[in-house]
Order: structure tokens, then sequence, then C-alpha cells
């Protein structure tokens, strides 16, 4: 009879060495702790396994021929669904600036060679722990709906929120060809607002035609990792007009102009930081203000009224 741990799911580690002694090695270690363990013999074979199988940490080989650990880790991280994979270097280099470099390049830790068994365990089972706490965090944070994404501090792109991704996407259309990098314009402002101590915090609007984005510094989430939040905001002049030729309250005004830019109550809510449920009656005001019956009739009043 299985027992549950032995039903448990065993977590993959992907090992990354052009030595067939470290690569035995370090198989029968991670077998015997209860891992499942994934080879390969340099960073072309790594980056063609994990397009098929995604580990859930990589032990990868700092120096190998061809492309090496360093440049093969940067290219996992360029792929935002392994960008939350954790990747420990293993070097025989105790040099600073290769320690640096590995760093740099995405890697959580590293271990030297020769290896200490105990050590590599440890340092294995904290990563995984650390990398599943982030990967839940983001997402139940894609689940909230919420307009969020997080970078480096240099700006880098390192997750979003698929109502972020949503919204840049509809702001930046040019930018749809790189969707894992954003907008130079966008990072210019991130950087901005980041600051240099550990309570960042700000906000800041950015001009794109004729909608207005608010960006919004949360907080550092990490020593490498700060988070924003984005909201659309209203354009004062249209919701003035709309208000005076209407004869609508400031707040009908906004929940319609968002209405006749295509948003759903949560998203007006999202922007204007008010419930749905109090979108939904500022909006029957509006239908009995406007003589209408339903949405669509509302908005195509709103979009003649702004054309005027």
């Amino acid at each position: 009879m299985m027992t549950s741990n032995e039903s448990a799911r065993r977590d993959t580690v992907l090992v990354v060495d052009d030595t067939p002694e470290t690569l035995s090695f370090l198989t029968d270690t991670l077998d015997q702790a209860g891992f499942t363990v994934l080879i390969a013999t340099d960073g072309d074979s790594a980056l063609e396994l994990v397009d098929q199988i995604t580990p859930d940490l990589v032990l990868m080989d700092a120096v190998m021929p061809g492309i090496d650990g360093f440049e093969a880790c940067r290219r996992l991280k360029r792929e935002k669904l392994l960008s939350h994979l954790p990747v420990i270097f293993m070097t025989g280099l105790s040099d600073t600036e290769h320690v640096v470099e590995g760093l740099a390049a995405g890697g959580v830790d590293y271990v030297t060679k020769p290896i200490v068994v105990d050590e590599l365990l440890a340092r294995i089972r904290v990563h995984l722990a650390n990398a599943r706490i982030a990967y839940g965090t983001h997402a139940a944070l894609d689940a909230t709906g919420r307009f969020l994404l997080a970078t480096d501090l240099s700006g880098r792109l390192l997750w979003w929120t698929p109502k972020a991704r949503a919204l840049l996407a509809e702001l930046f259309p040019a930018q749809n060809e790189r969707a894992a990098s954003l907008p130079a314009e966008l990072v210019e402002q991130l950087m901005r607002l980041r600051g240099e101590g550990p309570k960042a915090t700000g906000s800041a609007t950015m001009e794109i035609g004729s909608r207005r984005l608010e960006i919004s510094v949360l907080s550092r989430i990490g020593p490498d990792e700060l988070l924003f939040r984005l909201a659309e905001v209203g354009t004062r002049n249209d919701e003035q007009l709309l208000q005076r030729a209407l004869s609508l309250t400031t707040r009908e005004a906004e929940v319609l102009l968002w209405i006749s830019r295509g948003k759903s109550n949560r998203e007006i809510g999202e922007i204007l930081h008010i419930s749905p449920r109090t979108v939904n009656k500022h909006l029957e005001q509006v239908f009995v203000k406007l003589g209408v019956e339903n949405r669509a009739a509302a908005a195509a009043r709103a979009v003649r009224t702004l054309a005027r």
C-alpha cells in the first residue's frame, strides 16, 4: 500500500553539468533525497528540455562549453512562465565577480565545488519553499483581477497580472510583439518612482493619446523586486462635459465615461476605487436621467455627447 508521503508529488530538479562524474553524483544524491532528477550536459540541451518539461528548480554549472550557465539562466528568465524558476549555480570559481555574475543573471544562490551534500539539500529545500510561496502569491493576485506588476530595480518585468497585461496591451498596441517587456516610456516612469529607500512610495500619471494611466509604487517585495499598481483615470474635460450636458453628478459622469469606453462594473470599481455594487447604483441613476434602459444605449449617448 502506498503511503501519503510516497504518493505525494516529488519535486523535480534539473541538473545541468558537462562533467559525467558530477551528474552521476548529483543524480544519486537527489534521488535518495526524494527528488525527481532531469539532466542536461550543456546550456542548449537544458533550454530544449525546459521547453518540454518545467522543473521546480535548476542546479546549473556556471562554466560549460557553448552556452555557459550564466547565459542559459538569462534566457530562462526572459520567459514569463519561467521567471519564478529558482536557479542555483554550481561553480568551482570562488572569485566575487563570478558570484555576482551568477546572481545578476537571475540565480537565487550558488554552491561551490566540491559540493557539500547537506548544505546543497538545505539550500534546495529553502529555495523550493520560497518559490512556492512567491508563485502562490502571484497566482492569488492573478485571481483577484488586480492591475499589478513587478519589476526588478532596473525596470525589467518580473511578472504581471492578466489585468495589467491586458490594459497595457490596449494602451500600447505596438508593444504586443514584445509581450514579455514593458514600453520604454513606462519603464522610465517606474524607475522615477522606485526611490532609493526600502519604503518606496509615490505615483505618477502618463498621458497616452486621449487616455491617462496612473502608476503607483506600492512597496519593495524583495531585495530586487518592486510592486506597482496601474489604474486608468478619466479625462477631467470629458467627465465635466458629460456632467454639464447630461445633468449628472460627478461620480455618475465618471461611471458613464468608463461605460462608454467598454469597461465592466468591476473594472470601473477598480479605476474609481469603489465597489461594483456602488457602480451599479450610479449606473441605475444614469439610466433614469438619460431615459435609457441599458448600458449600450447609455454608452451610445455618451459617445454622441463627447463627439459634439
